[in-house]
């Protein structure tokens, strides 16, 4: 075997592959796309990029992926073949604290990172991307809408100094215009793809067999189907007694469903009644149509427990119309005293996966599998079925907590993949969270408990195998179901994106900037875009952390504004002392008015603030937003405007949001607002000129003077007061308590 040889690679560490090199040759050109199969060596060839970039150019390697076990990995990766001095190679993710993320910045010369980590250090201010010479996206089909690779890029391209992108993806997709979208919001200029079939990669090729295996639907199971699509039955002749096109029940696919709901969104629009009754019917055909899935492709522990959820939220006081109609209806109320009987799981499936594992645990002891399903119950009852066949096997799955099933933190997630790549188990059972960089190179079989229609998911699933030596893959299917559509979608989706990949790979030569749609983001643009200010207006705009998920953070960011990020206790946006802003959407104002207390959240951001505003955000009709009676809208407006004396503003969008804000900002840096330090009153008790005094401090607010006034008892008392004695006031803090010292004991200039 021959080895990589560079000053920055570690001897024999790296297999030389003669593809990889033309691939990172190529990329360190220009910004480039590359598309390898899974099990090829992306990262080897981001590897050779990177290290030939530091060594001519210097600077900082920055490397993204989407979660934290893909960065652990690339970190290990990296830091075991480059070569660098000790603690050049650093980790960042969430639970490295922002201070520290700084410090480790400046002194490290590869950077590895989840990108919302680092979106919130840039927007916050900690860093820049000015020394980065190369920035590599993994998995970077992910790069649309509003994820962080889209900001990231266009803030890395229009201020690092020398500039160099490397995307990575095994499965771009068969949608060549979301292709371009990806690449736009790159700036990749070039695309380097290779297939199994290119005869400088066909070497390296292990033999992968495919299997799909049909079972039967159970008769009980199939008379559960039967119910179920006579609940659909019934909800779709009502839509149509209403005047909606709908969807025969054999066609009722999601592109169908998707364009029912546009029908009836319209509907609402108009303000016409109907629409807002056929919104609860739509809820109801989606639940019933999801449970017909879990018993056509998952089995009857995964339905039973769906349908119990289903059930006591209908018979629970906070349950929707749709839940509370489902669960009164007497087809779905024999269903579920007929599924509540159901003491062993009737789908065949669940025997089949354990009996493929067995026999692959038996003839290779050594070897691994990975079980792939869509849904976390089927996860939990597949670990049970194993284990009670005496395999050891663990649930994979998010971080999220779901009902009363607990996630894996990032973490867990990493001990669970460091346990079974080291042999310790032999079987993972993973949700989609398993699909991207999973690197088990062991991994001798993989099992789709069910097929998926998407090509992206069904290549990731696919290429954890194969990697090291010949492997197998095994779909399990449900005759004459979705399972065999699925099957069919994916298959001919993965045809179409491979025949994409070949039209979009160049093989050696730079393709033409991409010509983006509107509203998308060109390479072109990137240079063109403006540099932020570097002395920002106004004063400095306090974020809510929650918040930097939206675009309003970037936009603000882009501006130039002087951002800080912390948690706030009220309010998503605080400007400067007196301002603290609320932002809602159109469909959360109208959702918190009904299903929470919008008026108690209202009156907590008045309490808060001197000056406290209401954005209301969204081109959609507030009026329209839910079925709720007009006046109860105008009266929560009023409610709020003049009883609380909040401020309400309207805007179309993220991006006017931001505006708003900057605008907001510049106005309370201006001359005219020292004239108005507090707002004017025709008269104020004792009392209340106490608790605007306090409340003018830094970042205060009335509830904290209040807090602060019943403690010391007095003005004098607080103003004398320490930064210990201070910080001891619930909700005050070491920061508060500073400001307010700061504020009381500087000398006026």
């Amino acid at each position: 075997m021959k080895y990589i040889s560079h000053p920055l690679i570690r001897p024999e560490c790296l297999e030389e592959r003669r593809y990889q090199l033309a691939i990172a040759l190529q990329a360190l050109d220009a910004c480039t796309m590359v598309v390898l199969p899974t099990g090829l060596g992306k990262t080897a060839v981001a590897l050779i990029t990177a290290a030939s970039r530091l060594y001519q150019e210097g600077g900082r390697l920055l490397v993204l992926a989407p979660t934290k076990p893909l960065v652990e990995q690339h970190l290990r990766f990296f830091s075991e073949r480059l070569r660098l001095p000790d603690g050049a190679c650093a980790l960042f993710t969430g639970d490295t604290a922002p201070d520290e993320r700084t410090a480790i910045w400046e002194r490290a010369q590869a950077v590895f990172a989840t990108p919302q980590v680092v979106k919130n250090d840039l927007i916050a201010g900690r860093y820049d991307l000015s020394g980065v010479t190369l920035l590599v996206v993994d998995e970077c089909h992910r790069a649309v809408g509003n994820y962080a690779y889209v900001f990231l890029a266009r803030r890395y391209l229009t201020t690092a100094g020398k500039p160099l992108l490397l995307a990575m993806t095994a499965s771009p997709g068969g949608d060549h215009g979301k292709v371009e979208e990806v690449m736009a919001n790159l700036g990749v200029v070039q695309v380097e793809t290779r297939t199994e079939q290119d005869d400088d990669v066909r070497p390296y090729i292990h033999e992968r067999e495919v299997d799909y295996l049909s079972v039967d639907l159970p008769d009980e199971l199939a008379a559960a189907v039967g119910d179920l699509n006579r609940l659909l039955d019934s909800r779709l002749n009502a839509l149509g007694e209403a005047g909606f096109r709908v969807p025969a029940r054999e066609k009722l696919s999601m592109k169908a469903l998707n364009a029912l709901n546009a029908q009836v969104q319209a509907r609402i629009a108009q303000r016409d009644p109907a629409g807002f009754m056929a919104a609860s019917v739509y809820a109801e055909v989606m639940k019933v149509r999801h449970a017909v899935s879990l018993a056509e492709s998952q089995g009857s522990a995964a339905l039973r427990t769906y349908l119990e959820k289903l059930f006591s939220e209908g018979r629970s006081g906070s349950g929707t119309k749709a839940s509370k109609r489902l669960a009164g209806d007497p087809v779905f109320r024999r269903l579920c005293t007929r599924a509540a009987g159901w003491e062993t799981e009737l789908h065949p499936k669940v025997g089949l996966t354990v009996d493929l594992v067995l026999e692959e645990v038996r003839e290779h002891p050594e070897s691994r599998t990975i079980v792939f399903a869509s849904f976390r119950d089927t996860v939990g009852h597949l670990v049970d079925a194993l284990t009670a066949a005496g395999v050891h096997a663990e649930r994979f799955v998010g971080q999220a907590t779901k009902d009363a099933e607990k996630g894996l933190t990032q973490k867990q997630q990493i001990e669970v993949l460091r346990r079974f790549r080291e042999g310790e188990f032999p079987v993972i059972v993973a949700t989609s969270v398993g699909e991207e960089g999973l690197d088990v190179p062991s991994t001798d079989l993989v099992i789709f408990y069910e097929a998926v229609p998407s090509e992206i998911r069904s290549i990731q699933r696919k290429g954890r195998t194969g990697r090291s030596g010949s492997g197998r893959i095994v779909v399990l299917t449900t005759k004459g179901t979705s399972d065999e559509v699925y099957k069919y979608v994916s298959l001919n989706r993965e045809r179409q994106m491979l025949r994409g990949i070949k039209k979009l790979g160049n093989n050696g030569g730079p393709i033409s900037p991409v010509s983006p749609a509107s509203g998308q983001t060109s390479i072109g643009a990137f240079a063109a875009a403006p540099a932020p200010d570097p002395e920002p207006e106004g004063p400095s705009i306090t974020v809510d952390d929650r918040e930097t998920s939206s675009r309003v953070a970037e936009v603000l960011s882009d501006l130039g504004l002087r951002l800080t990020l912390t948690r706030l206790e009220v309010g998503d946006y605080a400007v400067g002392d007196r301002v603290l802003v609320e932002r809602k959407t159109v469909r959360d104002f109208a959702d918190t008015l009904v299903e929470r207390d919008l008026l108690g959240q209202v009156r907590a951001l008045a309490s808060a603030a001197v000056r406290p505003v209401l954005i209301v955000e969204g081109e959609e009709d507030l009026y329209a937003a839910r079925d709720i009676h007009p006046n109860a809208i105008r009266g929560a407006l009023a409610a709020i405007t003049l009883d609380l004396g909040v401020s309400v503003l309207f805007t179309r969008s993220a991006d006017e949001t931001a505006e708003m804000l900057a605008v907001i900002a510049r106005r309370e840096g201006s001359e005219r607002t020292e004239r108005t330090v507090q707002p004017k009153k025709s008269y104020r008790t004792a009392r209340e000129e106490q608790e605007y005094v306090v409340a003018a401090f830094p970042e205060v607010g009335l509830k904290h003077a209040r807090a602060l006034l019943e403690h010391f008892g007095s003005v004098q008392a607080v103003i004398d007061a320490g930064v210990d004695d201070l910080s001891q006031v619930k909700g005050i803090g070491k920061k508060r308590a500073e400001g307010i010292r700061d504020v009381s004991s500087r000398p006026y200039e």
